[in-house]
């Protein structure tokens, strides 16, 4: 992946610092760290961080055993500080902190290691004061730039932002920062994390520009002798990589895991899924060498207060260690249940993430497929479920690219399962997951003939546009796709030999989380979720799609939301790729009547979904295309939203109709409900509403095989 380059006599400072640090810094960070936040659990309760109840953390963290498998951080996040001292450094709030020496000195007690949070600039009480600057003839005020403005994203407009900002041309600026690290390695801190750095945590420009700070951060943390982890928050700007990489050990690539009161529960799987869809923008960016992608806490040692299934679960913490993320605990350890300190404690899996060798995304969609090369003829594979139904999976070894394997152990199981010719084949439970260790023949498949077509020379329609790119394959791309059902980009020469199902590649930049729908030949809309942390810098997913012999058109676009950019299409295979057996529809882009609406939804698949449904027999969704290839009994998974209990009333081809009672505690996230349903072979119409009062918000629907064994085809064929 390349990195954009930095610009000006900024740029020239950071790089020159890069060379006499270190790649990455303090020497700390060679393998993610494993331990606790306080974070998670300070959504919940307000009151939780305390210096008591830190220290049963640790106390905790060391008796349930997680201490022997590696964990070993205790990490305090914001609201442990009550003031200033006399040069204007952070101190702790004494009624909740009377003794933070005595607090950190029992965490190193412990054998662990103690975090604290912290942010760039100065908040408003140092700079009234005037401190003096420790060590020098400055003053707080003579380090700020004028006129003053935020020092960080939680500063306010204007010239009193309550956070300012450091001005580190200035005399005594850098010394203000060293004379806090110097403090804070003083009470033996050995981790910082430093919160609302720009570009990033939603403010991804450089209007307030944080890149001198975190270089100043990481020369004070030199100068202060002692090794401290530096972790830079939050959904860090990608495009500033070259900045972030040489002088902190860690970044988070997303915003916060939590629901922070937007839900019920400390989190939920809409905001798991956020990071399988984040991650392969950044899926290069991390290693001994590089640091790494830190994804937030995870959630799941707290039974049902987590808003995960025991699948959803698994696969979490499966996809952090792929990702050779740093693994942190969030909730009460003190309270830890026995399925969350078995997955916690899974050596196997931990190895995963201690590695050092980051997966890649292979496979993309529904039903993704992560590889890890460790170099040695030894791989590691995941296998997920994105849909909340059950699906039988087939993985030819060669759409990965290997040669066969000679031996499968499944780690979660701690079963070796024996070699594996062709393909593998296997059951994934509802979000679930099958991660896989595998040793390899020598040698590997060639890679299938493949063709690139650019965006740029494709048909544009509506509003999309080019632009310049310097990281795209042309040097260009195409944006201002989608928010109208005009603005799309076609590719109307995708050429084959011969029918069949191809391996799409989609090279595409967002910034956060957006959609494509794209259509194939005239087709029914597919889904295709997005995410990233560039506009700039493309990233790969690659999907399965049908096409016939000769020439093809695909459409990308997004009716009702917004799609990425696109760079281009590579389109490789002979036709013989394997379809998932699920079909997706969008609630949006149903038949919508009466009072139904399409709009905007962050974590909704397509980026949208269809709200005001019900209170009215005329306010339904009618799904008018589903579509099978024989009758029987079919598995419907429907994705809603609500506040509170409200019912569906979900009627098939004119059959009775079935009411459901749905229970919810946000319209923001989908959660999911399952229904077996008759289908007929060939287009059945499936119609949501509620006659008597208002329904949920509907995201989409997903129609899957009744999945009772192995019994049934693991492959769905184009229809023709």
């Amino acid at each position: 992946m390349k990195s954009l380059l930095l610009h000006g006599v900024l740029a020239c400072g950071l790089l020159s610092l890069a060379t006499s640090v270190g790649a990455q810094v303090n020497g700390v960070a060679q393998k993610p760290y494993l331990g606790w936040s306080s974070f998670s659990q300070q959504t919940l309760d307000a009151n939780f961080l305390t210096q008591a109840n830190v220290i049963a953390q640790s106390d905790a963290l060391d008796s349930s055993g997680l201490q022997a498998h590696g964990f070993n951080y205790i990490n305090m996040d914001s609201g442990w500080h009550g003031g200033f001292d006399a040069n204007g450094r952070p101190i702790p709030d004494p009624t909740l902190f009377p003794d933070i020496k005595s607090l950190i000195d029992h965490i190193h007690k412990n054998g662990q290691k103690a975090g604290i949070y912290w942010i760039p600039g100065v908040e408003e009480p140092a700079v009234t004061a005037n401190s003096p600057i420790l060590g020098t003839p400055y003053h707080i005020q003579d380090i700020l730039t004028v006129p003053y403005t935020a020092g960080n994203a939680f500063g306010g407009p204007g010239t009193s932002p309550y956070h300012y900002k450091i001005d580190f041309s200035k005399p005594g600026a850098q010394a203000y920062i060293d004379s806090v690290v110097a403090l804070f390695a003083s009470w033996g801190v050995d981790f910082i994390k430093l919160d609302a750095v720009t570009p990033g945590s939603y403010n991804d420009n450089l209007n307030i520009d944080n890149r001198a700070d975190v270089a100043a951060w990481s020369k004070a943390i030199a100068n202060s002798g002692r090794p401290i982890w530096l972790t830079i928050s939050w959904e860090i700007d990608q495009d500033y990589l070259d900045a972030w990489q040489p002088f902190s050990n860690a970044r988070r690539i997303d915003d916060d895991v939590e629901c922070e009161g937007r839900c019920a529960t400390l989190t939920d799987w809409s905001r798991i899924y956020k990071r399988f869809r984040d991650l392969p923008g950044w899926e290069n960016a991390a290693g001994p060498t590089l640091g790494w992608n830190d994804m937030d806490s995870l959630d799941i040692g707290d039974g049902k207060l987590d808003g995960l299934s025991h699948a959803e679960k698994r696969s979490a913490i499966t996809l952090w260690a792929l990702a050779n993320a740093p693994i942190y605990l969030g909730g009460d350890l003190t309270k830890i249940d026995d399925f969350g300190k078995q997955l916690a404690t899974a050596d196997e899996v931990l190895a995963v993430d201690q590695s050092g060798k980051p997966a890649k995304q292979v496979l993309g969609g529904d039903l993704p497929v992560w590889v890890s090369d460790l170099g040695d003829g030894n791989y590691y594979v995941a296998l997920f479920n994105m849909n909340a139904t059950p699906a039988e999976v087939r993985l030819p070894w060669r759409e990965i690219g290997l040669d066969g394997v000679r031996q499968v152990r499944d780690l979660w199981a701690q079963t070796d399962l024996g070699p594996s010719f062709g393909a593998f084949s296997t059951v994934l439970d509802g979000h679930g997951v099958r991660l896989l260790k595998i040793s390899t023949r020598v040698g590997h498949t060639p890679s299938a003939s493949s063709t690139s077509y650019e965006a740029t020379t494709a048909t544009l329609a509506g509003t999309a546009s080019i632009a310049d790119c310097p990281s795209c394959s042309d040097g260009k791309k195409v944006g201002s796709l989608g928010l109208g059902s005009g603005n799309t980009v076609t590719f109307q020469n995708v050429y084959v030999r011969r029918a069949g199902v191809y391996l799409m590649q989609v090279d595409s930049m967002t910034f956060a989380l957006r959609s494509y729908l794209y259509a194939v030949n005239g087709g029914p809309y597919q889904t295709l979720n997005a995410g990233g942390g560039s506009f700039l810098i493309p990233s790969s997913t690659t999907v399965p799609v049908c096409l016939k012999a000769g020439y093809n058109s695909i459409q990308f676009g997004n009716p009702t939301s917004y799609a990425p950019d696109l760079d281009r299409i590579v389109i490789n295979g002979q036709g013989d790729a394997v379809l998932p057996t699920a079909t997706t529809y969008e609630a949006e882009q149903a038949t919508l009547s009466g009072t139904v609406t399409a709009g905007f939804s962050n974590y909704a698949s397509g980026l949208s979904k269809a709200g005001n449904i019900g209170n009215g027999a005329a306010n339904t969704v009618a799904f008018s295309n589903v579509t099978v290839p024989r009758s029987g009994t079919y598995l419907l998974e429907i994705d809603y939203m609500t506040s509170g209990t409200r019912t569906l009333v979900v009627t098939v081809n004119n059959a009775a109709p079935v009411s459901l009672d749905l229970d919810g505690s946000t319209f923001d996230d989908p959660r999911p409900t399952l229904l077996r349903v008759q289908l007929k072979a060939g287009t059945n119409t499936i119609q949501m509403g509620n006659p008597n009062g208002y329904a949920p918000d509907l995201d989409r629907i997903v129609v899957a095989p009744w999945v009772d064994s192995l019994s049934g085809s693991t492959t769905r064929m184009c229809p023709r």
